[in-house]
């Protein structure tokens, strides 16, 4: 099915928006894979904030043309599916883990902030903690001194109530004896 000029015109300007946003891209060739198998990749890549579609190639080099992405051109031959993110490390890992579920999708290239990437590249991208990952851990780190401060101004208090509290048993204890030592 053939699209109309201005279905052409549409989903063009859809991908130059998407791949604005973007720092990497990653391109794989999906041959042989099931409606249900792309279904569950297109899903994972949005759960992960990845954009990710099937275009043709005419439209693929059109899209990259003048953007960070023009490295690519050369990339886009046979069926591929092309994904995009602002972050690498997420457009990395959706694909480099699927591909390894899968043995029918082939990464072949990708890009990141205007130079090309290799595979090899892109597997080391996607062992990398995510952003989101990165930023638990900081906000831990972070949080990680107050805590330890809070609990240190609170430990103050409560070593002096401990304090009191021995005191107050070894008056007690001292007075009982004397009271015993008294009595008899």
């Amino acid at each position: 099915m053939s699209l109309s000029f201005e279905q052409k015109k549409t989903l063009v300007g859809e991908a130059e928006a998407a791949l604005a946003r973007s720092r990497a891209g990653v391109l794989a060739e999906y041959r042989g894979l099931t409606v249900e198998q792309m279904t569950e990749l297109r899903t994972q890549a949005r759960e992960r904030g990845v954009w990710i579609k099937v275009l043709k190639n005419s439209l693929a080099k059109r899209v990259v043309d003048g953007s960070d992405f023009a490295c690519l051109k050369e990339s886009f031959a046979g069926p591929v599916i092309f994904s995009a993110s602002e972050d690498p490390v997420a457009v990395a890992k959706v694909m480099a883990d699927f591909a390894a579920e899968h043995d029918h999708l082939k990464i072949t290239a990708g890009a990141m902030d205007g130079a090309l990437i290799d595979r090899r590249t892109i597997g080391a991208l996607a062992k990398l903690p995510g952003r989101e990952e990165l930023l638990a851990k900081l906000a831990g780190a972070m949080r990680a001194p107050a805590q330890q401060f809070a609990s240190t101004l609170a430990e103050i208090p409560a070593r002096f109530v401990r304090v009191l509290a021995a005191v107050a048993d070894s008056k007690s204890k001292s007075g009982a004896k004397s009271g015993a030592d008294a009595a008899a």
